[in-house]
């Protein structure tokens, strides 16, 4: 039991933050340092988004390249945003972004490591997503943001991501000694992540229903 506990405390330890209000308080961004302000909010007011980074920086462990594969994602996330930025969106990102938490957890959960190469490819194109979400916030606001506030944004977005990973991993292995993929510690984590993200899918599921019943009436 104290295993399991300590493992929960994981999740709810880089979840507590999500709690804050976002730093520009709904203000508008003008500048370089309002939109690296926004993009460190961000991924922390998200749980969809911090709990896949957490389960992200877990699963990395397993890979081998602990520093590297994480950031594949983040490039793919800052591609997503910018492509957003451009007008360029994604179809389902919701449905997607709930998919990768069940996916990312379920990895976790299942206590099998996973190739660097696999986690790499996998990790990027739901980075696509994440960023493509993230880049609404650029997309909708008034008179659009300036090209300061989308660099500002977009180190933001990166730096924090990818210290969550990181910092993640760091705990998993060093405070909780997780040293192998079948770890308990680590396949609650996973455990948790899956079962967000089984709850989103089933609730993405269950608008695309709705909206379809509705337009067939």
């Amino acid at each position: 039991m104290r295993q399991i506990f300590l493992a929960g405390v994981l999740l709810t330890t880089f979840a507590s933050p999500a709690l804050a209000h976002h730093p520009l308080g709904g203000m508008p961004m003008e500048t370089f340092g309002q939109g690296l302000l926004s993009g460190i909010g961000h991924p922390l007011l998200g749980f969809d988004h911090l709990f896949f980074v957490i389960a992200m920086g877990i699963a990395a462990l397993f890979t081998g390249r602990k520093f590297l594969t994480p950031a594949a994602y983040i490039g793919g996330m800052l591609v997503g945003c910018y492509a957003m930025y451009a007008g360029i969106g994604l179809p389902m990102k919701e449905a997607v972004i709930a998919l990768s938490l069940l996916i990312a957890g379920g990895i976790v959960l299942s206590g099998r490591g996973l190739s660097a190469g696999a986690f790499t490819a996998l990790f990027m194109v739901f980075g696509l997503f994440h960023g493509s979400a993230f880049g609404d916030a650029m997309a909708a606001q008034e008179g659009g943001a300036g090209r300061a506030v989308l660099i500002g944004y977009l180190i933001g977005l990166g730096a924090l991501q990818y210290g969550i990973a990181l910092l993640a991993g760091w705990v998993a292995e060093t405070v909780f000694k997780v040293s192998s993929p079948k770890a308990i510690e680590a396949r609650l984590a996973g455990a948790v992540v899956a079962g967000m993200g089984l709850f989103l899918s089933l609730e993405s599921a269950e608008g695309f229903v709705m909206n379809a019943l509705g337009w067939a009436a």
